[in-house]
C-alpha cells in the first residue's frame, strides 16, 4: 500500500473542508485532501443547488463575524474565477415579536453591529404581499446582507483554488480510520495511507463515526422544490420573495426562497431533520406520506399561492449537536486533529469562514474570531 505524506490532511471536501484545503494551500502549507466521492457531490450535506445565507444569525451572535468572512472569501474567488458564490438579496426573518426568529435575530444583529429594518405587520405585507392573511401580530426583520449561496458551485471553486496553490486532492477515496501516532496521524483508505503532522477532519455525517465520542447526531433531511399555484395573484421570484426563515403562529417553522435561475421555489422544515440515519445507510428514497405530507401542511398554511404539492425532492443530511451549535476546534486538545460539524442545519453560509478557521487553528495563527462557543469540549463535562 502506498504512502503520501504531507505536513497536513483534510478528510471530508464538503463545504468545511474544501474550504480549510484552500485556506492551508494558500499559506503554502503542503496540505492533501480526501473525500470518498466526488468534488461537489450530492451523497452528503453541501449539496442542495441553493443555500441560505445569513449575516444576523439568530443561532449566535459571533456567527455574523463567520458569514462575512465567508462573504469577503467568496467575492474573492468569484472575482477570479467570474462566478457568483453569494447572491444578497437580502434574508427575512418573521414570525411573531416574542418568536425565535425575530427575537434572535434582532439580539444577533445588535450584538454584532448588523444593520437591518424591522417591518410592522403592515410593512412587511406592503412590502412582501405573499405573507398576507397571516396573523396580524406577525412582523419581519429584513437583513440586506443576507440571501443565497450555492454549495456544490462554491464547493468546487474551493477545490479548484486549493489544486492551483499546490493541494493534492484525492476524490473517491475513503477513509477507514483515522490512527493517531506519535507525532501525528495516520489515516487509512483501501489504497493508501496518508500520513501527516495533523488532520483537518470535515466529514459531515461521518465525523461521528470517524471521531467517535463526540455528541453528533445525523439526521435524514429531505429538501423540496415548489412552484406557484397556476392562479397565484404574487410573484414568487427571488427578487419578489427573497430568502427567509419564518415562525408561524402555531409555532411550527419554515425556511427558503423564491425561485431564480435554474431553480424553483425552495422551502423546507425548520425542525432539524427527519430521523437520525447512518450515513453509510441513508434511506436516498422520498416517501410522498412521511416525507411529503408534514412539509406540505406548513407550506400551504404558511403560503397559499405555493402549490404544496413539492415539483422536486432529493435526500440530504444534517448533522446535529446537542446546543444546535457548531463544533469547531481541537478535540480534548490533541494537537494533531482539528475538526468542524456539527451544524445543526445552519452551516453552509459560514463554509468559508469555518476553511478559514480551520486553517488558522492548525497552522498556530490567532482566529480572526471568537471561537469559544464553538469549543468541542463543552459538552464533556
Amino acid at each position: 500500500m502506498s504512502v503520501i505524506s504531507s505536513d497536513v490532511v483534510v478528510v471530508g471536501l464538503g463545504g468545511f473542508g474544501s474550504a480549510a484545503l484552500w485556506r492551508l494551500a494558500e499559506r503554502g502549507v503542503s496540505v492533501a485532501g480526501i473525500d470518498r466521492f466526488d468534488v461537489g457531490h450530492d451523497l452528503g450535506s453541501s449539496h442542495g443547488v441553493t443555500r441560505l445565507f445569513r449575516v444576523a444569525c439568530m443561532e449566535h451572535p459571533g456567527l455574523a463575524a463567520v458569514a462575512r468572512k465567508s462573504l469577503d472569501l467568496w467575492t474573492e474567488l468569484g472575482e477570479r474565477y467570474g462566478e457568483t458564490y453569494v447572491e444578497q438579496t437580502g434574508c427575512l426573518s418573521v414570525g411573531g415579536p416574542a418568536s425565535r426568529p425575530i427575537q434572535g435575530t434582532t439580539a444577533a444583529a445588535a450584538a454584532a453591529g448588523v444593520e437591518v429594518a424591522h417591518l410592522s405587520h403592515e410593512e412587511l405585507v406592503r412590502r412582501y404581499p405573499q405573507y398576507a392573511g397571516h396573523d396580524a401580530e406577525t412582523v419581519g426583520v429584513f437583513d440586506p446582507e443576507g440571501g443565497l449561496c450555492y454549495p456544490e458551485r462554491n464547493v468546487r471553486a474551493q477545490v479548484r483554488a486549493a489544486a492551483e496553490a499546490g493541494a493534492r486532492v484525492y476524490p473517491g477515496t475513503r477513509v477507514t480510520s483515522i490512527e493517531l501516532v506519535d507525532g501525528g496521524v495516520r489515516v487509512v483508505t483501501p489504497t493508501a495511507v496518508f500520513e501527516a503532522g495533523q488532520a483537518v477532519v470535515t466529514a459531515g455525517a461521518w465525523n461521528a463515526k470517524l471521531l467517535p465520542g463526540l455528541p453528533l447526531r445525523p439526521r435524514r433531511t429531505p429538501l423540496y422544490w415548489f412552484a406557484p399555484r397556476m392562479d397565484a395573484a404574487q410573484p414568487f421570484d427571488l427578487a419578489h420573495f427573497p430568502s427567509f426563515i419564518y415562525e408561524l403562529a402555531d409555532g411550527r417553522s419554515v425556511w427558503g426562497h423564491g425561485s431564480g435561475d435554474g431553480f424553483h421555489i425552495k422551502i423546507g422544515l425548520g425542525d432539524h431533520g427527519h430521523d437520525d440515519t447512518d450515513p453509510d445507510e441513508l434511506d436516498r428514497y422520498i416517501h410522498p406520506r412521511a416525507d411529503v405530507d408534514r412539509l406540505a401542511s406548513a407550506v400551504a398554511a404558511a403560503f397559499p399561492q405555493v402549490d404544496p404539492v413539492p415539483v422536486k425532492a432529493i435526500p440530504c443530511m444534517i448533522t446535529n449537536s446537542p446546543d444546535e451549535q457548531f463544533l469547531v476546534g481541537r478535540p480534548g486538545g490533541d494537537p494533531r486533529l482539528v475538526m468542524a460539524g456539527g451544524d445543526s442545519g445552519h452551516g453552509f453560509k459560514h463554509a468559508a469562514g469555518i476553511g478559514e478557521l480551520l486553517a488558522q487553528i492548525a497552522v498556530g495563527e490567532r482566529p480572526y474570531g471568537d471561537i469559544g462557543f464553538m469549543d468541542p469540549d463543552r459538552f464533556a463535562a
